[in-house]
């Protein structure tokens, strides 16, 4: 199993709405993704309070840089919550 753990900077004025969109777009687009397993939205940054922090359990790495990414469901992911963004979300991927 892959853990990717991400790190969102939000829209100081949009985090609340972000949220609630995130929600659905997990529901409706990311749990349909082959290979997803589970997503848990850790919440907000102490630090940079604008900075999201969420991480994405998968079977397989391919499943979220191949399998997703390069898949429609990626595409309207990112329609979806990239207009919340205020700089480049970093991810990276752990054995688990």
């Amino acid at each position: 199993m892959i853990l990717e753990v991400g790190f969102i900077p939000i829209l100081e004025d949009r985090k609340n709405e972000f949220e609630d969109v995130l929600r659905s777009a997990v529901e409706n687009l990311l749990a349909e993704a082959d290979g997803f397993i589970e997503f848990i939205g850790h919440g907000w940054g102490v630090e940079r309070p604008n900075v999201y922090m969420f991480s994405v359990k998968w079977v397989t790495l391919e499943d979220h840089i191949v399998g997703f990414r390069e898949s429609d469901l990626f595409t309207e992911w990112r329609a979806i919550i990239g207009p919340f963004f205020d700089g480049a979300p970093f991810v990276e991927h752990f054995e688990a």
